[in-house]
């Protein structure tokens, strides 16, 4: 789809929702027009339009908090899109890694009602669970297994971690389906906990599995040497 082909609307924009190309998690909502569509293809970074000062901005021209775009897809209609980025720093003008944070509610009397949440905003399982370890974290041993393994140290999380994947492997040889759902959750928690150990995130897991897009396996494991 060209440019010529998107449904700009009566001012001349679209709308564009920007989500973080590892996590998956929506980091902001904005418009843009042709220009601004262009400046981000142009220079790999993300531009759009501001109604309120009716001019194009980069993002992060003032706090640093640029978006790095790596690909860009048109919804169906051509009148929506999203950039998929790598975010630096927050995202939202207010300092919060999304401007996702406001939590939709009925209240008591059945009206719509908006609920700041401190501590989260709209993500994807994966982060929301990322998040959940990390506030395990720092959670007494006596009150969390997640605190437990981590206070055993190395030897106790790969200890978990070959017993998990062992059981994991029998459940995909010969176990029902259920089971290798299970046993498959139960490595990926451990796994979590191993990187959470060793101050690594799930993100630089991404972006060492997003490097290696487009190259053989084969070839990817003879170039460790």
């Amino acid at each position: 789809m060209s440019t010529a082909q998107l449904k700009f609307d009566a001012s001349g924009l679209v709308t564009v929702v920007v989500q973080d190309r590892l996590s998956g998690e929506i980091r902001m909502l904005a418009h843009a027009d042709r220009a601004a569509l262009e400046a981000t293809l142009r220079t790999g970074e993300g531009h759009f339009y501001s109604r309120s000062r009716q001019r194009m901005w980069r993002k992060g021209e003032e706090s640093g908090n640029v978006l790095k775009v790596h690909e860009v897809f048109a919804d169906c209609d051509g009148d929506a899109l999203v950039y998929l980025v790598d975010p630096v720093g927050p995202s939202c003008h207010t300092g919060r890694k999304s401007c996702f944070f406001q939590r939709l509610e009925l209240d008591a009397s059945g009206d719509l009602s908006l609920r700041e949440d401190p501590a989260a905003h709209a993500r994807a399982l994966l982060p929301r669970l990322w998040a959940e370890l990390e506030a395990r974290r720092d959670a007494t041993a006596d009150r969390s297994y997640t605190r437990k393994l981590l206070d055993g140290g190395a030897d106790k999380v790969g200890a978990k971690l070959r017993e998990e994947a062992d059981e994991l492997a029998r459940a995909i040889a010969g176990e029902a389906d259920e089971r290798v759902v299970s046993e498959a959750a139960d490595l990926v928690y451990h796994l979590l906990v191993g990187l959470l150990l060793r101050g690594r995130t799930p993100q630089q897991v991404q972006a060492e599995l997003a490097r290696r897009f487009g190259t053989s396996g084969i070839d990817e494991k003879a170039s460790r040497g």
